[in-house]
């Protein structure tokens, strides 16, 4: 009897632990059968057919960076630069980095930088070099952080007949004693002379620097526009040099921004410096022009100030800056701006990354630079959201037609938007349209122009930085034919702030960067960058069908030039296309494009006529795309438009 109880004892033991361990075990099971079938599902044939695929990139560890900024360059190989990659420690050790990433062979190199390039501006210059101006002279301090009293200080020079420099640490006095020290090197043009004899007018020079004080704590903090004095100076000097102080406070110290500019040369893989820019700048925005300057804007000054309204140009022929203090137009910082095809008349779709207040700077508009007329632009659907908010060309650029896609509120605003809003440039009476909404509000949504003149939208967060764990691992086609989205297959990695796209020439997209403010949901645990890549293959290129192919193509295609293509596939291609190697950072991206070219079928292949007119074609490289009947794109050939 008692063998009998025992046993039935065990019996009830081990049924009562099969139990718990089931149901310890059951959820984490069934987790696995769903995540089992999910990867069948996505990698079937009949899937990727319909929604393409997503393949992850890991790079070697010893080349993988907090990518910032991204390039295609001329060679198809990808440059990705960091700097100091928002990590403050990079940037007070100096260990600044950029690689280029070859997605043909997946083969990656690191390769230094020589000024830390974090957050600066960026584009493709006529010549295939990539123009990097500006970034971060010092990083920002925030609320509680700040120890000495610091503010700008603008040097002033009275004396007409030579210029200042003044190296960093120079001491500077307030009335009342208080000493600062500036903390980088200024040197102040000359003051300007007009007139004679009783008619003479001299006008001082300005140049601002920031300044600390040299005793820590609330003494220092100063809220007048004081004049101070400059120590060291003899008794000339100290008659035509002095500082006029902007408020010096305990407040939050915003990023700085570097004057310096520099080159990156595809066939070299090498950084060089070229001249300094006129104004420092922190976020600014880089527009390539169709007479192959660059017009650049907007930005955080050396001091952390938003720039109010100074514009320039870069010319590349000549290798120099061109200062247009005609041209003053306030912009937040990172603002989206493109030429339209009036040449010089560009279009702000009202699409920024920033900086800068909420009622300043933010209407969409036309702005002419040759006269800096700016004329609004009406229409736009929840006009309060537009930081983080991606725009670009859509279809090919002939037909004038601009998407504005997702953003939100000014600042940390929790507020997100899921519109689209189109805007054609051709209408009489330009507005902007509603367009087909996202699954959900969407930040930071990256947008690509594809060789079928779908446009790819990609990623974003429904919150500041992804904040709560809200990244939306979504992706669309955009088809402005019908103004259709449609679904694609969803991103393997999240994506928010610091994120970039670009396409590659084999029709692939290859996407990189996210920098979430938090790793968890409740917002505890300090985020951390996504250095893997990932590249997503659209569906074109996964239903199994040939591919068209482009035997040849000539190094150049010039303006107005018809050029044979020889393809053993002429009677199956139905359309021509040059797709500009581009640049993005923090979802601007003002030098991609899509241009038709009109063809006719030859006995050996097809021949196309480039258009000719500068601002459908800026000069610069393109990919060169042939696509088939069934909408299926050739490998790029890359020829240059001079």
């Amino acid at each position: 009897m008692r063998a009998k109880t025992r046993r039935y004892r065990q019996i009830a033991l081990v049924v009562v632990a099969a139990a718990v361990l089931l149901g310890v075990n059951v959820p984490p099971a069934v987790n696995y059968v769903q995540e089992w079938r999910h990867e069948r599902l996505i990698n079937s044939a009949p899937y990727k057919a319909q929604y393409g695929h997503w393949d992850t990139v890991e790079v070697p560890p010893d080349n993988r960076v907090n990518s910032i900024h991204a390039a295609l360059l001329n060679d198809g190989k990808v440059l990705l630069i960091a700097g100091s990659g928002n990590k403050e420690d990079m940037f007070a050790t100096k260990a600044l980095k950029s690689m280029v990433y070859d997605p043909a062979t997946g083969s990656s190199k690191m390769i230094p930088v020589p000024d830390d390039m974090f957050c600066g501006g960026q584009t493709v210059l006529p010549d295939g070099r990539i123009l990097f101006a500006g970034g971060t002279q010092r990083y920002e301090k925030l609320d509680g952080a700040v120890t000495n009293a610091a503010g700008a200080m603008r040097i002033k020079n009275e004396n007409p007949a030579a210029p200042r420099f003044l190296p960093a640490g120079t001491e500077f006095t307030s009335p009342t004693g208080q000493k600062y020290r500036s903390d980088f090197d200024a040197t102040v043009a000359p003051a300007v002379k007009t007139g004679t004899g009783a008619r003479t007018k001299v006008t001082a020079s300005e140049e601002k620097v920031f300044v600390e004080a040299e005793q820590s704590g609330p003494a220092a903090v100063n809220g007048n526009r004081d004049k101070y004095s400059i120590s060291g100076l003899d008794a000339a000097d100290a008659k035509n040099l002095y500082g006029l102080g902007e408020p010096m406070t305990l407040d939050k110290q915003d990023y700085q921004g570097t004057d310096k500019a520099y080159t990156f040369d595809p066939k070299t893989e090498q950084w060089s410096q070229v001249p300094n820019m006129n104004q420092p700048r922190w976020y600014p925005t880089l527009t390539p022009l169709s007479d192959g300057n660059v017009l650049t804007v907007a930005g955080l000054d050396g001091v952390g100030q938003v720039l109010n309204g100074q514009t320039e140009e870069y010319d590349p022929r000549a290798n120099t800056w061109v200062d247009r203090p005609n041209l003053n137009q306030y912009f937040p910082t990172y603002p989206s701006l493109f030429e339209t095809e009036t040449p010089h008349q560009m279009v702000y779709t009202g699409s920024n990354a920033g900086y800068g207040p909420s009622d300043k700077g933010r209407v969409p508009g036309f702005w002419n630079i040759d006269s800096n007329l700016f004329t609004p632009i009406p229409g736009l659907r929840d006009p309060e959201l537009m930081e983080t908010s991606g725009s670009a060309f859509v279809g090919p650029v002939q037909d004038q037609r601009i998407a504005v896609v997702g953003g939100g509120g000014v600042g940390e605003s929790p507020i997100s938007t899921a519109r689209i809003d189109f805007l054609d440039l051709k209408d009489p009476a330009p507005h902007f349209t509603p367009g087909p909404n996202l699954a959900q509000p969407t930040r930071y949504p990256n947008m690509v122009n594809m060789p079928d003149d779908t446009t790819l939208i990609t990623n974003g967060s429904l919150d500041y930085r992804g904040k709560g764990a809200t990244n939306n691992h979504l992706a669309y086609t955009l088809d402005p034919t019908t103004n259709q989205l449609t679904p694609m297959a969803d991103p393997n990695i999240g994506r928010d702030y610091h994120t970039e796209a670009l396409l590659l020439p084999d029709g692939r997209v290859l996407v990189a960067g996210s920098d979430p403010l938090f790793d968890d949901e409740k917002n505890t645990i300090p985020g951390t960058f996504e250095q893997r890549l990932e590249i997503f293959t659209p569906p074109y290129l996964e239903k199994g069908l040939p591919r068209p192919t482009i035997t040849s193509a000539p190094a150049t295609m010039d303006r107005g030039q018809t050029v044979d293509i020889p393809t053993p596939d002429a009677a199956h291609i139905a359309k021509a296309r040059l797709i500009r190697t581009s640049t993005a950072t923090h979802v601007t991206t003002t030098d991609m494009r899509d241009v038709a070219l009109p063809m006719q079928k030859t006995p050996d292949g097809v021949s196309v006529t480039v258009p000719p007119e500068p601002t459908i074609a800026p000069p610069g490289p393109y990919m060169l795309f042939l696509v088939d009947d069934k909408g299926v794109p050739s490998e790029a050939k890359i020829v240059n438009v001079p």
